[in-house]
């Protein structure tokens, strides 16, 4: 290997995956670089890379999911792992074991990787302290959900591949996501300015201390914004309870953002990490509207995924 060659060379050192905060900027950017090619991957007739072919992993979900279960699956098996799923409601949790010993019977089955989702915020780092393998954070509590904010820029840096100067706002219940912790810390580190806005109700106590600017009026974030990120209210955290607004009418007409703000706005992109209540984040129309990347963001996940997962297997590339 030349000299040249060696000064292209990027050493990935982290072992897990539980959240922004001790990746650097170059390593998420590696992460992302590393995602197109696995998303070129996805575009081939044969859809499949034998990265994985001797590792095995475990889907540990203690928490209800579709789309980022279904998409670490898919990953993990379109690069020919071998895959175990748990799932908490037909295990011995029911019968009182602890996550400990839950984790420690998996792991004397010679496992190489977690991937764990949990309504309590701290597990995945839990867990590194019980086995050896390689743990990701597939989403606990309301405290990160790192992948989805890789994605998130992911799919933001094919609209805008610099992403430095960015103006993105995450617009909805501020205070009950994991999403936007997640992207807040990783958006600031790679240079993009942040601004959340949603009702007061809806953001949370330390809201001055995540680093992003807060905004209350829709009209004026959507007029700053390059990308408008949508959330949706998170009910099951909240408990179910519309206490913290009058109703969910009332939240789409000052939250939701409608066709006539995209008539009013022309430049920003919309996402939405999923899944929508159409009618209330933002209206149908918006949802299928060429200006929406939601379904995009889902493909992305799955090379976003497959580029964690090959990464934290030991993989390099030049």
């Amino acid at each position: 290997m030349d000299k040249n060659t060696q000064a292209n060379v990027y050493e990935f050192k982290q072992k897990h995956l539980l959240g922004l905060s001790n990746y650097s900027p170059e390593d998420i950017l590696f992460v992302l670089d590393q995602a197109k090619t696995f998303r070129e991957v996805l575009e081939r007739p044969v859809p499949k890379v034998p990265t994985l072919r001797d590792k095995t992993i475990v889907n540990l979900f203690y928490e209800n999911s579709t789309r980022t279960r279904l998409s670490f699956e898919l990953a993990q098996k379109r690069m020919g792992a071998d895959v175990v799923n748990f799932s908490a409601s037909q295990s011995s949790t029911r019968k009182g074991e602890s996550l400990k010993d839950t984790i420690r019977n998996i792991s004397s089955m010679k496992i190489d990787m977690v991937v764990v989702r949990h309504e309590s915020p701290g597990v995945p780092h839990f867990l590194t302290r019980c086995v050896d393998a390689a743990i990701i954070n597939a989403g606990d509590g309301a405290h990160e959900h790192p992948t989805q904010a890789l994605l998130d820029m992911f799919t933001i840096q094919q609209i805008h591949p610099d992403l430095r100067g960015k103006k993105v706002a995450i617009i909805g219940d501020i205070s009950h996501s994991r999403v936007v912790r997640s992207n807040i810390i990783g958006l600031l580190k790679v240079g993009a300015e942040v601004t959340i806005c949603g009702p007061k109700s809806l953001m949370p106590a330390n809201v001055d201390t995540l680093g992003a600017n807060v905004s209350y009026n829709l009209d004026e974030t959507l007029a700053w914004c390059d990308v408008a990120m949508a959330l949706r209210i998170q009910m099951e955290r909240i408990g179910g309870t519309t206490d913290l607004f009058p109703s969910l009418r009332e939240y789409h007409e000052l939250f939701g953002i409608k066709m006539a703000h995209l008539e009013k706005y022309p430049d920003f992109m919309i996402m939405h990490p999923g899944p929508i209540n159409r009618g209330v984040e933002m209206e149908s129309d918006v949802a299928d509207s060429g200006r929406a990347h939601i379904l995009n963001q889902v493909t992305n996940g799955l090379a976003v995924r497959m580029a964690i997962l090959y990464l934290l297997s030991g993989g390099t590339r030049i």
